[in-house]
């Protein structure tokens, strides 16, 4: 597929959200239990198109890798709160 402007989206709140947990995209790969690559994860900070599929792995893992709080509750997310579009 070409590069096209439609088709990058720009840096999305899951960049932002993964910068502020201190976590890097090894984080998110290593606790998918799915295909997930550091390349899709890559895409999805960027912007970069993926598909529906990929953004449920990127929620998935996100949600296995975010360390529990001090009331040992894990918060969980949505999709809406990582990425500001959809396929």
């Amino acid at each position: 597929m070409e590069d096209t402007p439609e088709r990058d989206f720009g840096p999305q709140p899951l960049d932002a959200l993964l910068t502020e947990l201190g976590l890097e995209n090894h984080a998110l790969v290593s606790a998918s239990t799915e295909q997930l690559t550091h390349k899709q994860v890559q895409k999805a900070r960027k912007g970069r198109y993926i598909t529906i599929n990929i953004q449920r792995k990127v929620l998935k893992a996100l949600n296995a890798a975010v360390p529990a709080g001090e009331d040992g509750s894990k918060p969980v997310h949505e999709l809406g709160q990582l990425f500001n579009y959809r396929p």
